[in-house]
């Protein structure tokens, strides 16, 4: 018997919704154009009947949404303690219920920091808690599964190229390529449902790599290193801050990643650069392109 098996899972409902729906517009020439566009949704968060944030999300996995925002939110350390996840969306509610309640719940909620991700979102209690405790291994990673991995990832984003609007992330590995693939309208709650899904699934992240469409902020960064998880790879730009704790502990973090382009911030001695393109001219030119968001 697996461990996932072995272990005393939520009861969870099945309430994921279509992401997208069909309007028309007009367009330059003021003619009809039937499009889609992303469906951005309320969802208050319940925890044992006590009202705590409301999230706006495309719905499309609500389930493994909460169960992610409840790990990445160091709420619940243990899964075993929920007892269900009820979505609601006649109410725009989700509750959850454990089963002996949440220790020190008003310590971890009277802290709160609004967050820089699209849609803006909260983190609650103290953002670095818990990454003194981080131990990450540090893989090498080739430059050829680099531009492999950006090559699968195109292929993903389905929402985004029928509708725009979302960001999307993906757990990546070497071996098996792009393992999951989820959009949301925010990068956080994207990361938020990933690692609901690994939580569920008892999948660590030691041979992962973790890849967003959105800026690597501190708090992705957080996020992927409480998740396990030693490499982060972006095609948008990072922030300082981002930068500094990826240095501190020992996230690679790889941004501007697209076609066979991308700059190492942090981790370059790790890569194996064993798919070098050909050489170009002022190829050390200082990157100043803007940020897609």
């Amino acid at each position: 018997m697996s461990s996932v098996q072995q272990r005393r899972l939520p009861e969870l409902t099945d309430a994921g919704l279509k992401a997208t729906a069909n309007v028309i517009a007009r367009n330059e020439f003021g003619e009809p154009v039937e499009g889609a566009i992303a469906v951005e949704r309320a969802l208050t968060i319940y925890l044992d009947k006590r009202e705590i944030v409301t999230l706006m999300t495309l719905g499309n996995h609500p389930e493994l949404l909460i169960l992610g925002w409840l790990r990445n939110q160091r709420l619940i350390d243990d899964i075993e303690a929920i007892r269900a996840i009820q979505v609601d969306w006649e109410t725009e509610s989700v509750a959850i219920v454990t089963h002996h309640g949440v220790g020190n719940l008003d310590d971890k909620l009277e802290r709160k920091t609004v967050t820089t991700g699209c849609g803006q979102g909260t983190v609650f209690g103290d953002l670095m808690e818990d990454l003194d405790e981080v131990s990450l291994q540090q893989p090498v990673l080739r430059q050829s599964s680099i531009y492999g991995l950006l090559g699968k990832l195109s292929e993903y984003n389905e929402i985004y190229r029928n509708a725009g609007a979302v960001h999307g992330c993906a757990l990546c590995s070497e071996t098996a390529g792009i393992e999951l693939f989820i959009e949301d309208v925010g990068r956080h709650n994207a990361v938020d449902a990933i690692a609901g899904h690994m939580w569920l699934n008892d999948i660590g992240g030691a041979d992962k790599l973790f890849y967003t469409t959105g800026r690597l902020t501190s708090e992705m960064v957080i996020k992927v290193a409480l998740m396990g998880i030693p490499v982060l790879l972006s095609r948008s730009g990072i922030t300082a801050m981002g930068l500094s704790i990826a240095q501190k502990v020992g996230v690679t973090m790889i941004a501007r990643a697209k076609g066979r382009h991308f700059l190492v911030y942090h981790g370059g001695e790790l890569i194996d650069y064993d798919d070098i393109p050909p050489a170009r001219r002022h190829s050390r030119r200082k990157d100043t392109r803007q940020s897609p968001d």
